[in-house]
């Protein structure tokens, strides 16, 4: 034991005396600049600025301190030990009060922007999130909405959507179709006041129609869950509603930003054909093959890595043809989720590899970019908050009314129509995913962009206290036991 301590201590003292002995006498050498060229090309430049400086005997081991914060990796790094705390802190809280952790997560977005925090700690707000911090947060939250997108994709089986009963495709469709009328009906009254300079009345009111008319699949699933109501007959006909809801709203969304982007309708009916020639490749050609090849690299213990490869592959593959046509990358990763084999045990273990980064890193940084994106403080006017109340009502009298009713007229219980109702008015974080894209688009204003947010959180909020304002009314009147079936029973029946 003794000679190898001796041994390294001899071999580490002889190295180190050699190091200093070079570095000594390399103190006397001086760079020769001239054979240095100097002309410097864009990526010499872009290495430049992001190399680490050197503290210099002009600067204090404290300013380089502080330099070092204000880096570009140190402020992101920074702000993303922030986003994550003030998201999962304000979770907690709003979980104790019988809501989402998303909507906590939703609101400590809107904490971190400049209506509160930049409200009230503009200094620190502005070291924290300075403009030429946004784009890099921007990437980050793309970049999760894409993996998020794949897993909501993947938990629909549009095997089961096939036989879907009459009465879901009724209640999805309407509660679809009428909360878009009355999206495109107030576009009329408020378009002159809020649609952005060159955004025409047909790309204004298509977004605001399909902004209106979304519905939160993962949220309302989620509730549904802690509510024990996944396996009843009423969970079983709002997880179908809410599935065809999204289907149908992430295609008319695709269409809506093709035509917004295309600026003519032959351009916009070009980038459409293009879209549904992508989709038919996805549905029969990538899916198949897919499936085929995922019997051969699955197995009991996990997924082979290769699979995952071509996984991965296929994902950022759709993305980026849903991006060069024209209809958004997310529409491709949503794409690339739903042709997913729909082994349990496949999507689970694949959902396992992406699920925890997406949803609880970067679907965070999300909700702090539409955060820092909204400015209630635009809204310094009564008639501007008597706007805000107006969309809100549009949009739950849609959303709630037209999916009651519907639900109604089909043959259901009015306790169960308005409990259907409560959840399809559900939007949460699908409705920031579509109010960004309008917002990126530039066919939404900063003060429209900020009312309709309030409005996702308004109705995503309201959800759990309507749903128990509905089982207290109706508590003497309905039995309270379910009928418990399989969500697969119902669908097929």
């Amino acid at each position: 034991m003794k000679k190898n301590v001796l041994l390294y201590a001899l071999i580490i003292g002889v190295f180190s005396c050699l190091i200093w002995f070079v570095i000594n006498k390399g103190k006397s050498l001086v760079p020769n600049t001239q054979q240095i060229s100097t002309t410097a090309s864009p990526l010499n430049k872009i290495v430049d600025k992001a190399a680490p400086v050197v503290i210099t005997s002009n600067e204090t081991v404290f300013e380089q301190f502080l330099h070092n914060i204000k880096s570009p990796l140190g402020l992101l790094l920074l702000q993303i030990l922030v986003i994550v705390f003030v998201a999962k802190l304000f979770g907690a809280i709003f979980s104790k009060f019988g809501q989402q952790t998303v909507v906590g997560e939703m609101i400590a977005g809107i904490f971190l922007g400049p209506s509160i925090m930049g409200f009230f700690f503009p200094h620190f707000s502005a070291f924290l999130f300075p403009l030429n911090s946004m784009s890099n947060l921007q990437f980050l939250s793309q970049i999760g909405l894409v993996f998020f997108m794949f897993i909501i994709g993947m938990d629909l089986d549009i095997d089961k959507l096939k036989n879907k009963a009459h009465n879901a495709l009724v209640i999805s469709h309407v509660s679809i179709a009428f909360p878009y009328f009355l999206g495109v009906l107030v576009s009329y009254f408020i378009y002159q006041e809020f649609a952005p300079v060159n955004v025409s009345f047909l790309g204004f009111s298509l977004f605001i129609g399909i902004a209106i008319s979304i519905t939160a699949f993962p949220v309302l699933a989620r509730i549904l869950h802690e509510r024990g109501l996944t396996r009843t007959a009423l969970g079983a006909i709002v997880l179908t509603c809410a599935a065809a809801d999204d289907i149908t709203a992430w295609c008319i969304l695709a269409a809506v930003v093709a035509i917004v982007k295309a600026g003519s309708i032959l351009s916009a009916m070009f980038t459409i054909l293009l879209a549904l020639i992508f989709v038919f490749i996805m549905l029969r050609l990538i899916r198949p093959w897919i499936n085929s090849i995922s019997k051969q690299y699955d197995d009991e213990d996990g997924l082979n890595k290769r699979l995952v490869m071509i996984v991965f592959f296929i994902l950022i593959a759709s993305a980026y043809i849903a991006e060069i046509i024209g209809i958004h990358a997310l529409f491709g990763a949503f794409l690339a989720g739903v042709i997913m084999p729909q082994r349990e045990q496949f999507k689970e273990l694949l959902a396992s590899k992406i699920e925890d980064i997406s949803v609880l890193l970067l679907l965070p940084i999300f909700f702090a970019f539409t955060g820092l994106r909204t400015q209630i403080g635009l809204l310094t006017e009564g008639h501007l908050w008597a706007s805000c109340g107006l969309i809100i009502f549009i949009a739950v009298l849609g959303k709630f009314g037209g999916s009651s009713i519907s639900a109604k007229l089909v043959g259901y219980s009015w306790r169960d129509s308005l409990s259907i109702g409560a959840l399809m008015n559900t939007r949460g974080l699908m409705e920031l995913i579509v109010l960004n894209i309008g917002y990126d688009l530039g066919i939404l204003s900063p003060a429209i962009f900020a009312i309709m947010v309030l409005m996702a959180l308004t109705t995503t909020f309201m959800t759990g206290p309507l749903l128990n304002l509905i089982e207290f009314c109706y508590r003497n009147k309905i039995p309270k036991e379910e009928i418990v079936i399989s969500p697969v029973e119902k669908l097929s029946a």
